[in-house]
């Protein structure tokens, strides 16, 4: 049985259970989500691609909530493309967008809402976990693979932002992804314990992060972080007035998203702090695009990991390994000019996604590498 469940189905009300808050409705095992059938993304929907709203299990008993595009006019059994990211967005901003770019170029693509979030289940909200997350990416190839017009030997996926480094853990951990880029990438365990730029890779704030946590399990466990902040100060750095005109204005605000409004739980990413889950990207064997903007802030986490990757060894690992066996397939890309949100929807020439596009992200590029390794 497909594990494709259409949103109509899932409206019906024909299947009794128990509703939470937030309209999801669980029936023995299993939870069917009341998903919003308006189109309701931040950019507009292709004439190029079909879409449909859809969702499928993990194996944590989670069930997600996804976009499928479809290229229109194409029969046969066509590769894939799972989609996810930013760390905090939701599939109506950038992963929606990458999918449907690339459905425009032959790829049946999904974008999904992690776990916790967007429009998928699971309870408290907006809550993170390394083995979580990675397998929200691994579901997601499950679904791909069962679908009619697919092949489930020509599947890859895309993480954007810290999913970017979420997709590498997949990659490690999954010899079904055949190929898979990294966008603009977030190492968030690193970064969780580190801070940015490693700037406080010290035993004495790490344990002070630590025991902060730990007292707000008890005086708050469901206390909000906070997403985005709604003002700017002028001597704020680049990226935070970047995150803000991507979040915060009609460029890519969305009402579901965890970074546009209230963020995660203050306690929702612990367990990233104290993982290290690139420890294996050495080995990975299948096909690996790493694409950064050279404005980036976000860059060294992205040039870190392909060097540890393809070397066994970089700047901020502290661990060393076996250089990879299969380096020929790995590739880092460099984008001039461009900043660390550009490569969320393109960039545009004036705030709040006004002026011309900056057509940043090198679309018929990433089609090529998946063309030439998903055959």
């Amino acid at each position: 049985m497909k594990r494709t469940i259409l949103a109509a189905m899932l409206l019906s009300g024909m299947l009794a259970g128990c509703t939470n808050k937030e309209g999801m409705k669980t029936v023995g095992n299993m939870t069917t989500l009341n998903m919003t059938q308006e189109w309701d993304k931040v950019f507009p929907l292709s004439d190029e691609v079909s879409h449909q709203k859809v969702t499928f299990e993990t194996q944590y008993g989670l069930t997600l909530a996804a976009d499928l595009y479809t290229p229109r006019g194409v029969d046969g059994k066509l590769p894939a493309i799972a989609v996810s990211g930013p760390f905090g967005a939701t599939k109506e901003q950038s992963s929606g967008l990458y999918a449907m770019r690339m459905a425009e170029r032959g790829f049946v693509a999904l974008a999904f809402d992690p776990s916790y979030t967007g429009e998928s289940s699971g309870e408290p909200r907006r809550t993170a976990s390394p083995d979580i997350n990675t397998e929200d990416f691994m579901a997601a190839v499950d679904f791909l693979s069962e679908q009619e017009n697919v092949d489930a030997e020509r599947i890859g996926i895309i993480g954007i932002c810290g999913w970017g480094g979420i997709a590498l853990n997949a990659a490690a951990a999954d010899t079904r992804i055949k190929a898979t880029v990294a966008s603009t990438m977030y190492d968030m365990t690193r970064v969780s314990g580190n801070d940015y730029n490693d700037a406080f890779d010290v035993e004495q704030w790490r344990h002070r992060n630590r025991e902060n946590l730990s007292k707000q399990r008890l005086a708050d466990p469901m206390a909000m972080a906070g997403g985005v902040i709604d003002s700017v100060p002028p001597q704020a750095p680049r990226f935070i007035h970047d995150y803000h005109d991507y979040y915060k204005t009609e460029r890519g605000y969305h009402k579901r998203s965890g970074n546009s409004n209230d963020g995660w739980r203050v306690v929702g990413t612990q367990a990233y702090a104290n993982s290290r889950f690139l420890y294996y990207i050495n080995e990975i064997r299948s096909a690996v695009l790493v694409m950064h903007g050279a404005d980036a802030h976000s860059r060294y986490f992205g040039e870190a990991a392909y060097k540890y990757m393809v070397e066994g060894q970089a700047e901020g690992y502290n661990f060393i390994g076996k250089p990879n066996p299969n380096p020929e397939n790995k590739q880092l890309l460099i984008i001039p000019d461009a900043s660390h949100c550009d490569l969320y929807d393109g960039g545009y020439t004036e705030p709040a996604g006004k002026g011309e596009p900056k057509n940043m992200i090198p679309w018929d590029t990433l089609a090529e590498f998946f063309n030439r390794y998903l055959k």
